[in-house]
């Protein structure tokens, strides 16, 4: 329904008509705004909205029953744009929205399902320099997004596991690449980052988790509202939301965040959670220091792991990664710990090149291998073997199947591996120092990538890279340290 606006009243002044009529006359018509377009990515062309700039969400969700999928939400969006908008058009997909309050005013506002977007019609366009709060309440079922690429059926977006066996009902979400509108009305897109502030109140028994750093916890009625806030921009998909009756253990903070400054740690394990699993992160923080090492200061202000039951792929939840049972590998946390960096705090301007995040997680695996005394050219030697029997394509990924390939992760790494050997270890690591700096917060593309290394590389370093990213073939395997 769209809520009822008032018309103006009308005054009437009839000595000055006739002036007034000729001011109208010499004033310059209105540009018509442009029509609505999407982000236009090649891979997802629905995704986001040109022009709009979310730069905040304050995220208020309410989980009455754990383990169902109903929610209630009260997100407001700080906004504002690069271009005049007349409309602002969200991804989503998700329960009944039933009111939109632009700076605290009803507003009209439609869902079209087809395109999965929330239309919200301001009182004026959002003009560029301007800033305006978008409220959107909402409750109900989330819609259904499924993954594009995994080889088993998966739902994206907001995740419910009921009790089962002993076990309470639990929520989470898991919507790397495109789920993260089946929950929460969003610019759906890894180049428009935000920051984050999320509320989420659960019954009194429960605990919640998400990114950002926890702040003081509210009881009352049966509840209890668990606060979040996450000052450094990430993507919407990176935002990690979990609810269980999870044990949190915490641990000293490490000195390896910007400027030296302490990272705060925690993990969200089940009560049932065997001590091998928790042997494995009891080691985050050597992976900590010895990623870093790597690839220079964490760039966020806590992390940890989350635990959760189903048998999933791991997502790099900004700050928190999630982790099923069957991931709770060494490998599988330094592989998620680098996404922190390349990922969450270094996105995607367009998806297509998501080689920029899983190649760099899955060297850090080698990385780490080689910090224990491994051997990091047999390492990569069983990439190539991986790819020699399973066959390979160059790295910008041209559809969705693709994204998540084993080219987009071990040809990747392999990339990482080829520039290494053509620079050497000390101008390697001094590559990638300057490349978390130089862009961090931001977004880019695959092309930007290789005119950095050739700025920081040498010709060299980006003949190497160029080599595995474009080549059809497979090249030879790069060695080093021999």
């Amino acid at each position: 329904m769209r809520p009822f606006r008032k018309r103006r009243g009308l005054f009437v002044l009839s000595a000055l008509l006739i002036g007034l009529s000729s001011a109208t006359q010499l004033q310059p018509t209105p540009r018509p705004l442009e029509a609505p377009r999407t982000l236009n990515d090649p891979i997802f062309p629905g995704l986001g909205q040109l022009g709009l700039d979310v730069r905040h969400y304050d995220v208020a969700l309410t989980v009455a029953e754990p383990g169902t999928p109903d929610l209630r939400g009260v997100v407001t969006l700080t906004l504002g744009a690069t271009r005049p908008l007349g409309e602002v058009r969200l991804d989503f997909l998700g329960p009944t929205v039933t009111a939109a309050r632009w700076d605290g005013r009803a507003v009209p506002f439609r869902v079209d399902s087809g395109a999965q977007k929330l239309i919200v019609t301001p009182p004026s366009p959002l003009l560029p320099g301007q800033e305006a709060r978008l409220t959107v309440e909402y409750r109900g079922r989330p819609g259904v997004v499924r993954d594009p690429d995994f080889s088993t059926p998966m739902e994206l977006g907001w995740q419910s596991v009921p009790a089962a066996g002993g076990r309470p009902g639990a929520n989470f979400t898991l919507s790397e690449p495109n789920g993260t509108h089946t929950f929460l009305p969003s610019n759906d897109h890894p180049s428009d980052k935000a920051t984050f502030t999320t509320r989420v109140t659960v019954p009194a028994d429960y605990t919640a988790a998400a990114s950002g750093v926890e702040g003081p916890v509210a009881s009352g009625n049966g509840t209890r509202t668990f606060v979040f806030t996450q000052a450094q921009p990430i993507p919407t998909y990176a935002l990690g939301i979990l609810v269980n009756r999870f044990e949190r253990v915490t641990g000293p903070a490490v000195p390896v965040g910007v400027n030296g400054s302490p990272v705060a740690r925690r993990d969200y394990f089940l009560t049932d959670t065997p001590q091998a699993t928790r042997t494995v992160f009891a080691r985050t923080d050597e992976m900590l220091r010895v990623l870093s090492g790597w690839f220079g200061p964490y760039p966020f202000a806590a992390y940890g792991v989350a635990l959760v039951t189903p048998r999933l792929p791991a997502l790099e939840t900004a700050t928190l990664s999630t982790i099923p049972p069957n991931l709770s590998t060494e490998r599988a946390a330094a592989h998620e710990l680098a996404h922190q960096w390349f990922g969450d705090d270094i996105s995607l301007a367009r998806w297509a090149d998501v080689w920029l995040n899983e190649g760099f997680a899955a060297y850090s695996e080698l990385l780490w291998t080689e910090s224990q005394g491994g051997d990091g050219q047999a390492y990569a030697a069983r990439w190539y073997a991986n790819l020699e029997r399973e066959g390979t394509r160059p790295l910008v990924a041209r559809r969705a199947e693709q994204l998540f390939d084993l080219s987009a992760y071990q040809r990747g790494a392999l990339a990482l591996h080829a520039l290494r050997a053509a620079i050497g270890d000390a101008a390697f690591r001094d590559f990638l120092h300057a490349y978390t700096a130089r862009f961090s917060g931001r977004s880019l593309d695959t092309s930007t990538f290789l005119a950095f290394a050739r700025t920081q590389a040498g010709p060299a370093g980006e003949a190497a890279l160029r080599l595995w990213v474009e080549s059809p073939g497979l090249p030879p395997l790069p060695v080093v340290g021999r």
